[in-house]
């Protein structure tokens, strides 16, 4: 399997000027806003999302300052995400890293969120990127819905296999597929071009999802156990859905049962963990995250071949066999 940076080879240029761009579009006359910007420029990941964008810019056609805009418009609203998300759930670490609200509290921290959502908003404005705003703005609404959902329906712990990619289409997969769709639009693809990256960009993210499902399943590099993170905080995922969906009443009851009461139980959680082994729910979602891989390859086939369509191939292959 190719590594990230054999994957950034035909675009490492493009991407070395979006930081730079993306660093200037952060800026504020606010020294604690622009303290706080430079924490988050530091610890950024694995450039995903800018990846996406510029590879899908490339092979539909050649990437110009549309698409370091469209890369850095995704960034901003995708951060100002996180860090509200940050609050939300009450962590205080993302990526290894203190989050902002650990270190500068709430209110700082929903502050900032607001003020990287109006820059992203007042950049496309700015420079007329209206389709690019749209693109965008579409997948944060999808993004917060599905987040919603999942709430409303991990309550009762009864969410069916349909709702589950309802979730994770909205929740994870529009975001990959706007970063897709942006990229073609800021090359002035076609809107049937442009339609196919998002789905494209769609099957990946939903790859994408079950494949992160599955970490949970599989056995720990520190302790050589699973984690059984996921049922500890009684998220709904596809292994455990189909063992649900293919368990008799009695049994079905007995899991819900250990998944709302004994959650915090390691052994408890163990047993759920071998019921959903056994029960074949990890083969069954390593079989429907290989089926949408191919689906995502499949629309890729049907653009010219390329270096940049190549590293897409690759950078798809990579989201669904990474180890971590």
């Amino acid at each position: 399997m190719s590594t990230l940076s054999d994957i950034k080879a035909p675009i490492q240029l493009h991407l070395t000027e979006f930081e730079t761009r993306f660093k200037i579009s952060m800026q504020s006359s606010v020294p604690l806003l622009n303290k706080i910007t430079n924490y988050i420029l530091k610890r950024k990941g694995k450039q995903m999302r800018p990846m996406f964008v510029m590879l899908a810019a490339d092979i539909c056609g050649k990437i110009n300052d549309s698409t370091y805009l469209a890369a850095s418009l995704i960034e901003l609203l995708h951060t100002a995400t996180l860090v509200h998300d940050d609050v939300v759930d009450d962590s205080n670490e993302r990526r290894g890293f203190f989050s902002i609200n650990a270190l500068w509290k709430n209110k700082i921290a929903v502050l900032v969120g607001d003020y990287l959502l109006s820059k992203g908003l007042l950049l496309s404005i700015k420079n007329d990127e209206f389709e690019l705003l749209k693109i965008v703005s579409e997948a944060t609404r999808e993004m917060s819905e599905g987040e919603l959902l999942q709430i409303e329906k991990a309550r009762r712990l009864d969410i069916r296999e349909d709702i589950y990619f309802e979730i994770i289409r909205k929740k994870t997969a529009s975001l990959i597929a706007s970063c897709c769709a942006c990229g073609a639009s800021s090359v002035k693809a076609s809107a049937e071009v442009v339609d196919k990256m998002h789905r494209f960009g769609e099957y990946v993210g939903i790859a994408f999802q079950i494949k992160d499902d599955l970490f949970d399943y599989e056995k720990s590099r520190t302790t050589g156990k699973p984690n059984g993170i996921d049922i500890k905080e009684q998220k709904m995922t596809l292994p455990l859905i189909y063992l649900l969906e293919n368990s008799s009443y009695t049994d079905k009851r007995h899991i819900i049962h250990t998944i709302k009461n004994h959650n915090q139980n390691p052994e408890k959680v163990a047993e759920v963990i071998k019921q959903v082994n056994q029960g074949g729910g990890i083969e069954y979602a390593h079989q429907k995250m290989i089926e949408y891989q191919k689906k995502a390859l499949d629309i890729l086939k049907e653009f010219d071949d390329s270096p940049s369509r190549q590293a897409m191939q690759q950078l798809v292959i990579f989201t669904t066999e990474r180890k971590n």
